[in-house]
């Protein structure tokens, strides 16, 4: 059971006057980072702990994962959900997998670490989050220096009715993608120097041109918006981008869309992020992590803790992309090899595939 709970009285109060901030760190110093949103979508939810060497303002090196800890998560009523670690991820804990954070509650995410050290967030307030309409998809070219080829993607529109009785904060991502693989058994050549003699001639393959593969995308920007200027209103909000690599959008793609209505302090945070990441590089760059959020030492309140723990209101639309509904597709790139030897791809669709 975790220590120190008493404290958790004592920083209550300040919820309403911590900002998030970019902050500067002596070169060489570990730093813990605690990434993990829950959401009322049931599910095994996931916490990520780890640390790494800083160097300057910058994280560098090797980002180790910080096992054996005891992380909970408690809300307002006082009822406590205990995490377990993944046995091969080590540093991911997760829920039960009936786990669902509920609207109108708040959650405070509480760690003890093997040392004995303490941390908590801040409490997360999970609002309600209206329904995604309708998803539109939108091809955006991208001009990169020094590349003569530009690149591009598909945007996803989000349509949603904004209600007029509360103040919303949105914060999307695409979840899981799947999509249908094309590859080129027929020019399959093995390594030259593996035949005798050596040879560069093609050893066509019998099987297989058409797989399903399946991914999570990795950072393709920060999707964020605020209702200020719609508040009560239909509107359409730029809502997520899937990098077009030569190989997603080749036929169909299925990807879900999630929607979050997020904390006006999460929101605040993220924005810094995405500010960070559009002065540093491109939707294409992973964002820099240097940003204080709303994790606190109880053993040490000037210790800087990075990452935020989010709770939200969440809602999923699934939307099927047809490339022949694009008015541009980047080349498409030739793997000559059986589709089943591409890594995450299979033979048979998801059993709930239908475009």
């Amino acid at each position: 059971m975790l220590k120190k709970y008493i404290y958790l009285l004592l920083i209550l109060p300040l919820a309403a006057c911590i900002d998030p901030y970019v902050v500067n760190v002596e070169s060489g110093e570990q730093l813990l980072t605690v990434e993990g949103t829950i959401t009322t979508t049931p599910g095994a939810q996931s916490i990520r702990l780890t640390r790494s060497d800083t160097y300057g303002s910058i994280f560098e090196g090797l980002i180790r994962p910080v096992s054996n800890a005891t992380v909970v998560i408690r809300d307002d009523q006082g009822k406590v959900i205990f995490l377990t670690e993944d046995t091969e991820d080590r540093g991911v804990y997760y829920t039960p997998e009936n786990f669902a954070a509920v609207v109108g509650r708040s959650y405070t995410l509480q760690i003890q670490l093997v040392d004995g050290k303490v941390y908590t967030s801040l409490p997360e307030l999970v609002n309600s989050v209206p329904e995604i309409k309708n998803i539109d998809v939108k091809v955006v070219k991208i001009a990169v220096e020094g590349e003569v080829l530009e690149r591009s993607g598909v945007q996803l529109i989000a349509e949603i009715e904004d209600p007029s009785d509360q103040n919303n904060f949105y914060y999307w991502r695409t979840d899981q993608t799947t999509y249908i693989l094309k590859t080129r058994p027929d020019l399959y050549t093995p390594n030259p120097n593996l035949r005798n003699p050596p040879s560069r001639e093609p050893e066509p393959k019998d099987c297989c041109i058409v797989c399903f593969k399946t991914e999570l995308l990795g950072s393709q920007g920060i999707y964020l918006e605020k209702d200020d200027i719609f508040n009560g209103l239909n509107t359409k909000v730029a809502a997520g981008f899937i990098e077009d690599d030569g190989k997603r959008f080749v036929e169909t793609l299925r990807t879900d869309l999630r929607q979050m209505s997020i904390s006006q302090e999460a929101y605040r945070f993220l924005r810094l992020v995405k500010q960070q990441t559009e002065v540093s590089g491109s939707v294409f760059d992973p964002p820099p992590a240097n940003i204080r959020g709303n994790m606190i030492s109880l053993d040490d309140p000037e210790e800087v803790v990075l990452g935020y723990f989010m709770a939200a209101g969440e809602t999923v639309k699934r939307i099927y992309i047809q490339a022949e509904d694009l008015d541009f597709t980047q080349p498409a790139v030739i793997i000559p090899d059986d589709c089943r030897e591409v890594e995450g791809a299979q033979l048979n669709p998801p059993a709930d595939w239908n475009p």
